[in-house]
Order: C-alpha cells, then sequence, then structure tokens
C-alpha cells in the first residue's frame, strides 16, 4: 500500500512538550473516507485537557480537532466530496445511521461514541503510523498534522471563497458557542443571557444570543481584556467575577430576577453551579465548557423542582455539521458573524507548545496553525 509523509505534533505523554514527527498515512483512503490536505488548525482548550492529563487519552496520538483544508483524495464509495473541495473538519463523525443521526442529532451518534471518541476510525483502527507503531488521530481528526484522513461525514464541504485561517475554527469553537444558543437552549429573541467566560467557546455564545435578538448579554470573566472583547463581539453589560459576586451582579442588572438562560464557557464546577444560581424560575442552565475527569457538581434538587429550573449540557452545540458550518461561513462571509477577531496569532506548526503556553497563561482567543 502506497502511503505518503504527513507532518505531526505527537502527543507522547501528559505534561510533556508535542513532538514534531514525520508519520506516514495511506495515500488512497478507504472506501468511505477522504484525504485532506489541511490548510489551518486551531489551538483549542480541549487539547490542552489532554496534554496536561486531564482526561484519559491514548498515546501517541496526534492532538487537534478544528482543522480546515483541501480534499485531495477521496474513497471508492464517497458521492458527494470531490478532489479540490474545502471542507472543515468536524469531530463527531456521523453514521448516518443509528436512531440519533436519523432523527436529526448526529452528536450524539452511537458509532462515533464508540470508535472517534476513542481515537479511531469506523473500523476501530488508526490510520496513522510511525514505522511500525500505529498512532491515533485524535476524536478522529488529528488537525496537528499537515494531512488528515477522516471520514467522509466528517469532512463537510464550504464555499471556496471564504478564508481557511477562519474556517478552521468553525470545526469547534465558533459552532459549539453559537450552536449552544440556537440549536441547543433556542434562546427566544428578548431574552436576558449570561455568558461565563470569554473565551473562544464563551465569545461565540455572545455571538450567537446577539444573532437571536437576546435584549440583554452579560458577559463574565476575571480578564479586564476578555470583558472588553464580550462586548466587541455583542455584549451589553459585563462582570468582572474576580472583583465582584457574579450571582449578585447578575441579580442587580435584572432586577432581582435572575437571567432566562446561563452559559457556562470554561468547564469549572464553581462557574457551573454560579450559572444555576444565577437563572431565574423556570430559567435554563447550559454548561457548555468541558471539565476534566472526575470533576462533579452541586445542586439544590428542591430549588430545580420547585422553581422548575433547567440544567441542561450542550455537546457541539447540538449541531448538525453538514448544515451549521455552511451556515455559519455564509453568516462570516456577510458580516454577521466576526471570525477575524477570533484569530488572534498565525503560527507553523513548530510553535504549537508555545501556543499552549499562552493558552495556559490566558492570552489571546485563538492561535491558527497555518500549513
Amino acid at each position: 500500500m502506497s502511503t505518503i509523509d504527513v507532518r505531526a505534533a505527537v502527543f507522547v505523554a501528559p505534561n510533556e512538550p508535542l513532538e514534531l514527527r514525520e508519520l506516514s498515512i495511506p495515500a488512497q483512503p478507504g472506501a468511505n473516507e477522504v484525504l485532506v490536505r489541511l490548510a489551518a488548525s486551531g489551538v483549542c482548550h480541549s487539547d490542552l485537557h489532554a496534554l496536561d492529563g486531564e482526561w484519559d487519552t491514548p498515546v501517541p496520538i496526534v492532538l487537534g480537532h478544528e482543522g480546515a483544508g483541501e480534499v485531495v483524495a477521496v474513497g471508492s464509495e464517497v458521492s458527494d466530496l470531490e478532489i479540490g473541495d474545502h471542507v472543515i473538519l468536524s469531530w463527531t463523525p456521523s453514521c448516518q445511521k443509528c436512531e440519533f443521526c436519523v432523527s436529526g442529532r448526529p452528536v450524539l451518534c452511537q458509532l462515533a461514541n464508540e470508535t472517534a471518541y476513542q481515537h479511531v476510525f469506523f473500523d476501530g483502527k488508526p490510520r496513522l503510523a510511525d514505522g511500525e507503531q500505529r498512532v491515533r488521530s485524535f476524536l478522529a481528526v488529528g488537525s496537528f498534522g499537515d494531512h488528515a484522513m477522516v471520514p467522509a461525514s466528517a469532512a463537510i464541504r464550504i464555499r471556496k471563497d471564504a478564508p481557511l485561517a477562519q474556517a478552521a475554527l468553525v470545526g469547534c469553537a465558533v459552532t459549539t458557542g453559537i450552536g449552544a444558543v440556537t440549536n441547543t437552549a433556542q434562546v427566544e429573541p428578548g431574552s436576558t443571557v449570561l455568558v461565563v467566560g470569554c473565551g473562544g467557546v464563551g465569545l461565540n455564545v455572545v455571538q450567537g444570543a446577539r444573532l437571536v435578538g437576546a435584549k440583554q448579554i452579560i458577559v463574565a470573566d476575571v480578564s479586564a481584556e476578555k470583558l472588553e472583547l464580550g462586548r466587541r463581539f455583542g455584549a451589553t453589560h459585563t462582570v468582572n467575577s474576580r472583583e465582584t459576586d457574579l450571582v449578585d451582579a447578575v441579580r442587580e442588572l435584572t432586577d432581582g430576577r435572575g437571567v432566562d438562560y446561563a452559559f457556562e464557557a470554561i468547564g469549572l464546577p464553581f462557574t457551573i453551579e454560579a450559572c444555576y444560581e444565577a437563572i431565574r424560575r423556570g430559567g435554563t442552565a447550559v454548561v457548555v465548557g468541558q471539565v476534566a475527569d472526575g470533576v462533579r457538581i452541586s445542586i439544590d434538587p428542591f430549588v430545580m423542582s420547585d422553581q422548575e429550573k433547567r440544567l441542561i449540557g450542550s455537546n457541539y452545540g447540538s449541531s448538525r455539521q453538514s448544515i451549521d458550518f455552511p451556515k455559519i461561513i455564509d453568516l462570516y462571509m456577510e458580516g454577521k458573524v466576526d471570525l477575524d477577531t477570533m484569530v488572534t496569532d498565525r503560527i507553523p506548526l513548530e510553535g504549537v507548545n508555545d501556543a499552549f503556553a499562552r493558552m495556559r497563561a490566558g492570552e489571546g482567543i485563538r492561535t491558527v496553525i497555518e500549513y
């Protein structure tokens, strides 16, 4: 079987730098797979969870799951993608057959849960190799490499005039944030909204709330710089939760009522609990941020039932990627969604470890690796 070389950043052990290696991948995709030459990959906090050992992640593995590029080869049974297509990669490939896929909830695909979430393909095997050693691809994507083999359902075609560095971010942060508002919570126009965390996902929750016509969008963070970014993306009010009690501030801004919807976009137990406390009677708190393995929260179930409060989760913005990715790209090209401000650093693959150091320091919004 002929192969091509893949230059990639490989995760070998928790709390160790990623190693740049030359790997190999089959030149011809499997029947329902495509080979993509990556143009760009975002550096996401989920990758940091793995890198810092907060998630149990098998090694060796190529991290990265927020990528975009050009199709360079297609499998024999792929009919809806062609060589030269520009695509955004999805980290929940859908089997299009299970009960979740056919009911319009592909992010819950049973087969993806059993395979892609274990960082292998639908046949249970990786595609990358380092000599004789198999190397997994994070969430069956592995966008910290200049090529990626993915299931065909994980390559979502987009218009060719959209810049791929910005488009890559739609593969995770942008869709996760906007979709949490529009798909998961289905926020109504005129609602009051709280967003906790002004990172890549949180800022897109703000964009989603603006898009649906929320009348009040409160953002909370401990960074004055990020709070200002929240305003730029559409927030009407800001709360520095390092200086002010978050729940008290929200009550004051809502005449003691609480918000209709609160979105936690960090992944910390106390901020999840604060979001739940900050919603009104009958309100909805949405957990969007990803937590470390083993984290638990505490809420009062009597309050939940007595006040009909809802606490729900949002995975990937409850998105239907084949519909939502192109739609978000169109909104960006029409000037209705800001992706340009999201990209605060552009680096070569060699700078990936420095990008994680900046992320740990809370610097920037999204670093994009360009190949």
